[in-house]
């Protein structure tokens, strides 16, 4: 599925892809969204992959869609952060430059986040007249807390990656030249692990993010539930 814009590569289980329209800045076309779309669909049905990693062609990671493109007719809304959310597969973002609006929406979508040190984030939909469709205003707030959510929303000043990791929005950050080893060096220890658990665990962190603690605790219960049914007989616990 590879094509000019969208670079697919699979090593021992890790599926990267990469956004390459660096003279745009790695903006999303319509159709890049729409193949996204199918890209991640791909991968969360594939049993040769185990982890997804998502970057982009220096210098950014993604700004967006492409506002010289016309929007859609009718409203409708091709969402590639909702199907990158639907993969239950460990999703790490390997952020390399500028990472804004839907491209932010799309890190959000990730799972772990490691960032160059030439990242910076931020969110201009306000400041585009626009209103974020691709889980913003839910996401941004569930990882820094609604006050810091709203200033960098309505703000739209960009924050560099020191500030990021400290704010909890990345993992990690790393020199620029280091971001790709780091990031594969991740990606494969979470590859060796235990696909059914790492499958269970992964989604009750993502069911029980938000939710009170009791809601959660049962959530990770009938996890265990769940899994313990699906155990061989001799291995049931």
């Amino acid at each position: 599925m590879n094509d000019e814009h969208l670079l697919i590569e699979t090593r021992g289980g890790v599926r990267t892809i990469t956004l390459n329209r660096p003279r745009a800045r790695n903006a999303l076309l319509l159709e890049m969204r729409r193949k996204l779309q199918d890209i991640f669909a791909e991968a969360a049905s594939d049993d040769a992959v185990s982890v997804l990693v998502l970057t982009g062609t220096d210098p950014a990671f993604c700004a967006g869609i492409d506002i010289k493109e016309p929007l859609p007719p009718g409203g409708q809304v091709t969402d590639p952060a909702a199907s990158l959310r639907a993969v239950a597969k460990p999703v790490i973002g390997a952020i390399n430059g500028v990472c804004v609006t839907g491209g932010l929406e799309l890190a959000l979508a990730c799972d772990i986040l490691v960032a160059s040190e030439q990242a910076r984030f931020a969110d201009t939909h306000v400041s585009l007249g626009l209103v974020p469709a691709w889980g913003m205003t839910a996401m941004l707030a569930q990882c820094l807390g609604t006050r810091r959510a709203v200033e960098m929303s309505l703000g739209g000043a960009f924050i560099d990656a020191s500030t990021a990791r400290s704010w909890g929005l990345v993992n990690h950050v790393v020199p620029h030249d280091e971001l790709m080893e780091r990031v594969s060096d991740i990606a494969r220890s979470l590859s060796e692990a235990d696909r059914l658990a790492a499958r269970a665990v992964l989604g009750v962190y993502r069911r029980a993010a938000g939710l009170p603690l009791e809601q959660a605790l049962a959530l990770e219960h009938d996890a265990w539930r769940e899994w313990r049914a699906m155990l061989p007989e001799e291995l049931s616990i």
